[in-house]
């Protein structure tokens, strides 16, 4: 009997043992962006609005984001192309300066929308499935088109720079609806008013959109993938101190890695919580 095949590099004498047809997603096409989001509007909060009005000046902490909504239409008399319009929401930390007192944490949301077109080829049949939708009128998914799926891969953006503007004139769109999800990432209402100073903010993002479509390929199986290790945990009556003394000592958390140690230019990679996530709350009016 043949050595089992385990996931990784294949080796030169291992052969395929059947042909499998596999149904996933392949990518039509895609491209990439870097580009730099200048002087784009910063909606506060109502006590960072506050802040903002009484303050000298502003610098920069972070930017995060925290959702895109994607939006895909084919192209009249272009079959096979799409436009792709994309709306990201950021959440924007500063730091305001007041007089001779301590700089005070200010955040608000920011948006940006962007438009792009990518091949998604064309099929027009309906798509049925038995999978099972809890809650839902029916007990099977409703019919949906062939459309290609968009697929946006984000990073959270540099913020590279922070302004406040005095005038009063309406420079940009107010948001029309903020969606409800994206108002809970925040502690207080934001003020989408023109009424008071302005803060605006110069991102830099890096982004990947893909077009993809449901596929069945052929492709070659070597084996079943059946795990080889047994799951642990304390649960089964195991000490759980002994499974405590197999854990690796966290040394980078004593001792941070050195400059050396990280790829590229030396920058660190960020390892903060999601703020959406973490239950962290930013500073408020006293």
């Amino acid at each position: 009997m043949p050595d089992r095949v385990y996931p990784g590099p294949v080796r030169s004498n291992q052969t395929p043992r059947e042909a499998v047809c596999v149904h996933t997603k392949k990518v039509y096409d895609s491209c990439r962006d870097k580009e730099c989001l200048q002087d784009i509007r910063v909606y506060l909060t109502r006590c960072s609005q506050n802040v903002l009005n009484s303050s000298t000046s502003v610098k920069a902490k972070t930017a995060e984001l925290l959702w895109a909504y994607i939006d895909v239409e084919p192209i009249p008399f272009n079959k096979g192309y799409y436009t792709i319009d994309i709306k990201y929401f950021y959440k924007v930390t500063a730091e305001a300066f007041c007089g001779l007192g301590r700089p005070r944490e200010i955040s608000g949301l920011a948006t940006y929308d962007k438009r792009t077109v990518l091949f998604g080829s064309e099929g027009s049949v309906h798509i049925f499935s038995s999978q099972y939708r809890p809650q839902a009128d029916d007990t099977q998914c409703f019919a949906r088109t062939n459309l290609p799926i968009a697929a946006v891969e984000v990073v959270d953006p540099v913020v590279l720079g922070a302004r406040i503007v005095d005038d009063d004139c309406c420079c940009g769109c107010s948001p029309c609806e903020i969606p409800e999800m994206i108002c809970g990432c925040f502690d207080e209402d934001l003020i989408v008013s023109d009424d008071g100073r302005k803060l605006y903010a110069t991102l830099g993002q890096f982004s990947i959109i893909k077009l993809e479509r449901d596929i069945q390929l052929v492709m070659p199986s070597y084996d079943i993938c059946l795990p080889d290790k047994e799951c642990s945990g304390s649960g089964n009556g195991e000490d759980p101190c002994e499974l405590f003394r197999r854990f690796r000592f966290p040394v980078d958390e004593f001792f941070p890695p050195k400059k050396e140690m990280f790829p590229g230019d030396g920058c660190a990679p960020s390892m903060g919580c999601k703020s959406c996530s973490n239950g962290r709350n930013n500073s408020k009016c006293k």
